[in-house]
């Protein structure tokens, strides 16, 4: 009897107590979102790299290794949304119907 008790007391808890987490409640991202996202962060970063690098906190070799980097990883993320955007705007390729063969 006290199990039966204490499952329906944990059950109650559960059920008007805990809150769900926001993330779950949160609409999922696209792999497009979660690239111009990283993008922008890169951008931010070499930004705050300059400035650091101006106010003297890093020689010039570390800074241009540090540069590089971020750069290259902001070509890989530039490509890949090339990829992404040019898989959404491609058209499927089908057989032409009557009326495109006629015009072209």
């Amino acid at each position: 009897m006290g199990a039966c008790f204490a499952l329906a007391a944990a059950t109650g808890l559960f059920i008007f107590y805990i809150q769900p987490d926001a993330s779950d409640l949160a609409p999922h991202r696209s792999k497009l979102d979660q690239l111009l996202e990283r993008r922008d962060t890169i951008h931010d970063n070499l930004r705050d790299l300059r400035f650091e690098y101006r106010a003297g906190k890093y020689s010039e070799s570390d800074f241009e290794t540090m540069k590089n980097s971020m750069e290259m990883e902001a070509a890989m993320v530039l490509a890949e949304i090339d990829q992404v955007t040019d898989s959404m705007t491609r058209r499927p390729r089908g057989p032409k119907s009557a009326a495109q063969r006629g015009a072209s």
